[in-house]
């Protein structure tokens, strides 16, 4: 067994320029030890703020769990390790690539699937990452490399097919990896910008597709948005025939120099103009702020996530986060979108609130399916796991303080998706895919037992 000791610069986005600008924010040492087996992998993680940055107005924690700055003199010139004994700090994680951009990272590299340092992976997500956090060899680094733009998507389309495909990557598209790491998840994908500057997520088709699921999550987001969720700008396009889905990154803004949107503009609506610049904005995962390992987190469930808003939500939006990560549970068994595990769930920090917030919706694709009963990947409720609505009222209490404001969300929810054909026919999807993900959409009296029924339909 070989240990290898990392020393790497974490750099953090503030708006205390016009333009705005990365500054250092402190040291991370990383202890990596590798077994025999290149997957038998231990690692310890130590951060220190630098002392310039506590001193900052504008610093922000770079953990909100594991490295909070509610008391800054409490953590200054202390080295700080991950809580609950975990290997790394969730906030530096959720700035590292996930399954996707480290395939893309290894087929720019040429080397095979996990055989590169944790540290290395943290370097090379590039500068586009989600968040406001680089992380970089040292404090005199220049900034990462950034995304592509939408005119060379066809090229980062190619390239992604490649690294899927597990075949060199031509000479001519190598260029266009650097698009790939600042993305997570197992599905292909990309960071671009449009024509304007504004930043997008693009998603590819993925190998084993039995549909096109780019229109379906773009007309399931619709659907969501028409429930009263919050969902950032989607759009669908072919490129060179092939289905891609566009998302609105929601971890930037664009506004006038030295100033913030106003309190409410939703900073994921703001387009970029004649003289604005963007922004960015920390952001954690509901893995970070849940306190657990990857492991760990497929024995949590969404009352975890409202125990963590509780904590850490900006106080004032504590009541608005919970309900709406409520209808988003009652959506999910609605539409069986069972790809709702902790990574899939994320926070931002507002800085026209100093605090953080529930991020907007993302990632929710209907996976039909032909069995009765049905699971979630976060637990529901009493019965576990289990898709039902009586499961998620069972703990309405973590979510609302009264069950029937629980059951006027549910009922909102289904107002929505029993029309969910309409809706999805209405933003581009035809008889045939109607007919491939049907087997998702649940019938109110198959997830919920007859009284709730009448109480959802008549009401109380």
């Amino acid at each position: 067994m070989a240990t290898q000791h990392f020393k790497l610069a974490v750099f953090a986005w503030l708006p205390d320029k016009p333009e705005g600008r990365f500054v250092p924010a402190g040291l991370l040492n990383l202890s990596e030890t590798v077994g025999a087996n290149v997957r038998s992998r231990e690692l310890t993680s130590r951060f220190a703020y630098g002392l310039g940055y506590l001193n900052r107005p504008t610093s922000f924690e770079v953990d909100p769990v594991s490295l909070g700055l509610a008391d800054k003199e409490a953590v200054r010139g202390q080295e700080l390790f991950p809580v609950n004994g975990l290997d790394e700090f969730g906030g530096i994680r959720d700035a590292a690539p996930d399954a996707w951009g480290r395939r893309v990272i290894e087929a720019r590299r040429k080397v095979p699937a996990n055989t590169l340092s944790e540290a290395e992976y943290l370097l090379e997500a590039g500068g586009d990452r989600v968040g406001a956090l680089d992380v970089r060899p040292d404090i005199r680094s220049p900034d990462s490399p950034s995304a592509s733009d939408m005119h060379s998507l066809t090229y980062v389309l190619q390239a992604a097919e490649a690294v899927e495909q597990g075949v060199p990557v031509p000479a001519n598209l190598e260029a266009f990896l650097g698009a790939g790491p600042s993305a997570g998840g197992a599905r292909p994908k990309a960071s671009v910008r449009d024509e304007q500057g504004a930043l997008w997520l693009a998603k590819f088709p993925a190998k084993g597709d039995t549909f096109d699921v780019a229109r379906a999550e773009s007309c399931t987001l619709e659907l969501a948005r028409r429930c009263g969720l919050t969902v950032p700008e989607v759009r669908y396009l072919l490129v060179g025939n092939k289905p891609v889905m566009l998302i609105r990154r929601f971890d930037r803004y664009w506004a006038a120099p030295g100033e913030l949107p106003t309190e409410n503009t939703a900073l994921h609506d703001t387009r970029p103009g004649a003289a604005l610049v963007e922004g960015r904005l920390p952001l954690v995962s509901g893995l970070t702020l849940v306190a657990c390992s990857e492991f760990e987190s497929r024995t949590k469930g969404y009352h975890d996530l409202a125990q963590a808003i509780r904590r850490y939500v900006h106080p004032p939006l504590i009541k608005a986060n919970c309900e709406e990560l409520f209808a988003r549970l009652v959506f999910n068994i609605f539409v069986s979108n069972d790809d709702d595990h902790l990574r899939n769930h994320a926070f931002v920090r507002d800085p026209r609130l100093d605090g953080w917030v529930l991020s907007p919706l993302y990632d929710v694709v209907p996976r039909p399916g032909v069995a009765y009963e049905r699971m979630l990947h976060l637990e529901v409720g009493e019965r576990g796991k289990l898709a039902t609505l009586d499961n998620a009222l069972s703990y309405f209490s973590a979510f609302v303080s009264a069950r029937a404001r629980a059951v006027d969300i549910i009922r909102r929810v289904w107002g929505e998706v029993r029309e969910w054909k309409t809706t999805f026919a209405n933003h581009g999807a035809d008889d045939k895919l109607l007919a491939q993900v049907e087997g998702a959409f649940r019938e109110l009296e198959h997830i919920a037992s007859p009284m709730l029924v009448n109480e959802v339909r008549h009401g109380a």
